[in-house]
Formats: structure tokens, sequence, C-alpha cells
């Protein structure tokens, strides 16, 4: 689950992380409140006005506009709300922008010059353990620094019997190139921004840029926070927070029917019980010719409601030109499955693309005989080759 900048940078106070101050607003009239509200308490003039969308670049899009006095507030504003905001990581699609922060402006001038860092927390799998992520070039242009110049990216990696230990907080720092106050703070915030991430459960904590700021404080500019989606039983406060227009309705819709549910780019719709069975269906379908359109897992319990909420989902999508059902009968019985597709194409009425049902398991020689029987315009398939043959046929 996705977190907005702000609410990222709520976490991060909880947990003593010094961040860019703001105020979250989804209209004109609350964005002007927002600048009084900040301009009363820091005399400035001066906000950063920064499009609220679960997706990184936003400045390179347009959705971060500096707003040197209120009348230009409400310019940005009505600039940004309700634009269909368009990133590297949005896709040609964009995102709708629904919200905004109304930022203090952290790059004021003072002793030194500001600089950004880039810092981040996450998983290395590989290695199994977290690994911390760092560079003294932050900012906008980070994934051209990564491929241009690896060599200015370093990571220190975490062992997870031990947690975080403070001549690794201080490495960092040092690498930075930081001393003085500034090194000091450095490390407190590196300390804190562990924490909070182990804390939380998150799967990824990105901070581009941290900023230090001419009067050598060290400041979280952004805050962008993933978190695992398993954990979240623990954290009912932070399930609280999702936003779901920032999610795709249809994966949103599968959620509520517990259904495991990606929307792919492919011409093969899938249905498949079990995560692993459904990686090797995609593959089936890659190697038939087709593409997958879809990953979808209804789940140990695939009764006759379950596969006709899953089959309405995967026909929603325009571009399916087939679909595939792959069920192994062990928690479940074939025949059972065999019943619920029936019913399901029945309830549902005339499906015009065709539909592949391999069936292998617990009764796997009555279910196919149930499909073959029901007068449905429904292939039955055993084996995977035949499947795969069927699959080749119907995107040919």
């Amino acid at each position: 689950m996705n977190l907005h900048e702000y609410q990222g940078k709520e976490l991060l106070k909880k947990f003593g992380v010094k961040v860019q101050e703001g105020i979250v607003a989804e209209t004109v009239e609350q964005a002007v409140e927002a600048w009084k509200a900040i301009h009363e308490r820091t005399g400035s003039e001066g906000v950063v006005v920064k499009a609220q969308v679960h997706a990184g670049g936003r400045g390179k899009g347009g959705g971060v506009k500096f707003a040197p006095n209120l009348e230009a507030v409400k310019e940005k504003a009505e600039q940004i709300l309700g634009m269909t905001l368009i990133t590297p990581q949005t896709g040609a699609e964009g995102k709708v922008v629904h919200k905004i922060l109304i930022a203090e402006d952290a790059y004021y001038k003072g002793a030194s010059e500001p600089k950004e860092f880039y810092l981040s927390v996450l998983l290395d799998r590989k290695k199994e353990c977290n690994v911390i992520v760092y560079s003294t070039e932050g900012g906008m242009d980070i994934e051209e620094v990564a491929a241009k110049t690896p060599e200015k990216i370093h990571k220190e990696w975490v062992n997870a019997a031990v947690g975080l230990q403070g001549f690794q907080a201080r490495r960092i720092a040092f690498n930075l190139g930081l001393s003085g106050q500034p090194f000091k703070e450095m490390v407190a915030f590196i300390q804190k921004l562990y924490k909070a991430y182990e804390a939380s459960d998150a799967s990824l904590f990105e901070i581009n840029p941290v900023l230090k700021t001419s009067d050598d404080k060290i400041l979280a500019v952004d805050a962008k926070v993933n978190l695992d989606d398993n954990s979240l039983f623990r954290h009912p406060d932070l399930e609280a927070q999702r936003d779901l227009q920032e999610e795709d309705p249809i994966e949103v819709e599968a959620g509520e029917a517990e259904l495991n549910y990606v929307k792919l780019d492919g011409n093969v719709g899938c249905m498949v019980n079990g995560a692993g069975l459904a990686m090797a269906t995609m593959d089936i379908i890659k190697l038939s010719g087709g593409e997958p359109a879809n990953f979808l897992d209804v789940g140990g319990t695939a009764d006759a409601e379950r596969v006709e909420k899953a089959f309405r989902i995967i026909l929603r999508d325009e571009n399916v030109k087939a679909i595939l059902i792959n069920i192994f009968g062990g928690i479940v019985r074939c025949d059972r499955v065999a019943a619920g597709v029936i019913e399901a194409y029945k309830n549902i009425g005339t499906i015009h693309i065709p539909i592949i049902v391999r069936l292998q398991g617990t009764n796997a020689d009555k279910a196919k005989a149930m499909i073959e029987e029901s007068g449905l315009k429904v292939q039955s398939a055993i084996l995977l080759s035949e499947a795969a043959e069927l699959v080749a046929k119907a995107v040919a």
C-alpha cells in the first residue's frame, strides 16, 4: 500500500524525523488558508505547491511548482488540482490530481548553500536483509545518476539480528561529505528513519531529496512510502489512510471480492488458484504466442460466486481475446470448480470469446465430462500442453 507524501511525512514525524512542513488541500480555497497558516508561522511568503499522487517524477511532469506569494498560490493550485499528471512512473495515461500539499520553502538563504541528498531504505532480497541506499546526488535526476554514474550510489546493509548500528549511520553521513552539526543531524536522521521503516512494516522508504538547509538542518523534503500489505492488520491507523482514488478501480473491486488481481497489457485473461500456478500459467500463455492480460488468483475456494466475479472482472478488459482457467484440484475438487464455471457462465450470459478450462487433480475426469456435456462454448483440457494448444488457436 502506498502513502501520499503528506501521509509519509506525518509518519516520519511520529518517529522524530524532521520534515519540510506543509498542509494538504483539496480546493483552491483550502490552499489559500494553508498559505495563510504557513505565512503566519514562518513569515515567509513563498511556498511550494506539490501534487499528491502515488508516483515519482512529479516535478518533471509539472506537478511541483514554487509560488512566491499568495496570488501565485491561487494560480498554481488552480493549475495542478484536477490536472492529469503524467510522469515517467504514471505511464501515458497519467494520474488525476485530487490533492495538493502547500509546503514551506525549505530552500531559504543562509550562511551556506542548501545541499540535496538521496536516501532510501528497502529490502535486499538477494542478501536477505535491509539495505540503506544513499547518494550525494539527490533530486529529480537520481535515475540518471544511477544509470550514468553508478559509483555515486552507495549501499549500507543492515544485519537483521542486531539492527542498524551507530557506526553505520556515521559512515553514511561521512560518505555524504558532512561534518560538524549537519553530520550529527544526518546521523540522527538516518537512525530515526530506519526505526520508522521497521516499526511501520514498510517495504520502501525513499526520501528524495534529503535536504541540508542553509542553516545546517537536515529535512525530509519528500517522502515516498510503500507499506507491506500483509502487515496492515497490525497497523489499522495506516490502513485507514489508503487512498482508493489512486488505485486501479478493477483491482480495488477484485480485492473486495478477495481475489488477487493485477492488470497487465496482454490479450489472454487467466484465472488460477494459487500464485505459483498463476505464474506458470502466464508462462504457458507467452509460450503459446499470447500475452497474459492479468494475474488472477481465485484462492483455494473457487466456488461459483467467486468464479463469476473473476469472469466479470476479466471481461471488463477490452483487450482480452481468450480466457484460460487453470485449476489444480487439491484443496477444492475439480468437479466443484467445473460446476462453478458452468453456473457462472450461465449467469453472465453470452460470452463472445473462447474460454479454455484446464482442470487437474481430484475428480479432473469428472469435471472435464461435466464441461463437455454442459453445451456451453467452453473448451476443456487436462494436460498443460493441451491448454497451450487451445490458447495458441484462440489468439492466432
